[in-house]
C-alpha cells in the first residue's frame, strides 16, 4: 500500500492510472470541498437530451456508420439517456442523502463497510472503471446509517472521475458530515482504458487510499483498518 506507480505520459489523451498508487492526505491540506456543490436538476437533463442525441448521431456518422439503418435508429437517444444515467451523481449532494440519517450514539470504535460495488467513467477517455470501495470511520458521538455510505460512493462515482479524486471526495464528504475522529477510504478498481485500449493489461488493478484524522496520525489504527478491510 506504500507504492506510487502512476505512469508518465506525453499526451494528455493518454492520462490514466498505470498500476498502484496511494493517496494519504491531511484534511487541512485537502483540495476537495463539497460546501459549494450544486446539483444538476433533472429538468436540465430533459432539456439537454435533444442536443446530446444530435451529438451522438454526429459521432456515429463521423465513424462512417449509417444512422438510418435499423440497428442504429434509436441508438443516439439510448446513448444520450445512458450517459445521463451514468453521470446522475451530478443531481445530488451529500446533504440531499444524509437528511435525518445522522444519529447521536456513544460509540467510539471503528465502523467499516467494505466491498461496496463502484462503477464510474474515466474522465480522460469516458470508458468505465469499476471495483470495490472500503470505508472505515471512528465516530465522535455521531453515526450515520450504513446504507448512506454506499450512497455517498454512488454520488461521486456517477460522475466523470479519476480514481484518486473519487477516493478523496468520498473521505472528505464523510469527514465533513460526521466530524469523526478519522476516516479511511480504499478503492481497488480495474480501468477499461488499460484493458480495452492502450497497454491492454487484463489483470491490472489500481489501488488508492485516503486517510484522515486518526487514520493518518496513528499507524496502528491505519493498519487495523487495512487488515480488517482485506478480510474475507
Amino acid at each position: 500500500m506504500n507504492s506510487h506507480c502512476n505512469g508518465k505520459v506525453s499526451d494528455a489523451m493518454e492520462l490514466c492510472n498505470n498500476g498502484f498508487s496511494e493517496l494519504i492526505i491531511d484534511t487541512k491540506n485537502s483540495g476537495v470541498h463539497r460546501k459549494h456543490e450544486t446539483s444538476r436538476k433533472e429538468a436540465e437533463d430533459v432539456s439537454r437530451l435533444p442536443a446530446l442525441e444530435a451529438a451522438y448521431t454526429n459521432i456515429l456518422r463521423h465513424l462512417g456508420e449509417d444512422t438510418d439503418r435499423e440497428g442504429l435508429l434509436r441508438t443516439p437517444l439510448r446513448a444520450a439517456k445512458a450517459i445521463q444515467f451514468l453521470t446522475k451523481g451530478y443531481h445530488e449532494t451529500i446533504d440531499d442523502i444524509l437528511n435525518n440519517a445522522i444519529f447521536d450514539e456513544d460509540h467510539d470504535e471503528m465502523v467499516i463497510v467494505k466491498d461496496i460495488d463502484m462503477f464510474s467513467l474515466c474522465e480522460h477517455h469516458m470508458v468505465p472503471f469499476f471495483g470495490k470501495v472500503h470505508i472505515g470511520y471512528i465516530p465522535n458521538k455521531k453515526v450515520v446509517g450504513l446504507s448512506k455510505l454506499a450512497r455517498i460512493v454512488e454520488i461521486y462515482s456517477r460522475r466523470l472521475q479519476v480514481q484518486e479524486r473519487l477516493t478523496k471526495q468520498i473521505a472528505v464528504a464523510i469527514s465533513e458530515a460526521l466530524q469523526p475522529k478519522g476516516v479511511a477510504v480504499v478503492i481497488e478498481a480495474a480501468h477499461m482504458c488499460m484493458v480495452m485500449r492502450g497497454v491492454q493489461k487484463m489483470n491490472s488493478r489500481t489501488v488508492t487510499s485516503t486517510m484522515l484524522g486518526v487514520y493518518l496520525e496513528d499507524p496502528k489504527t491505519r493498519e487495523e483498518f487495512l487488515t480488517l478491510s482485506r478480510c474475507t
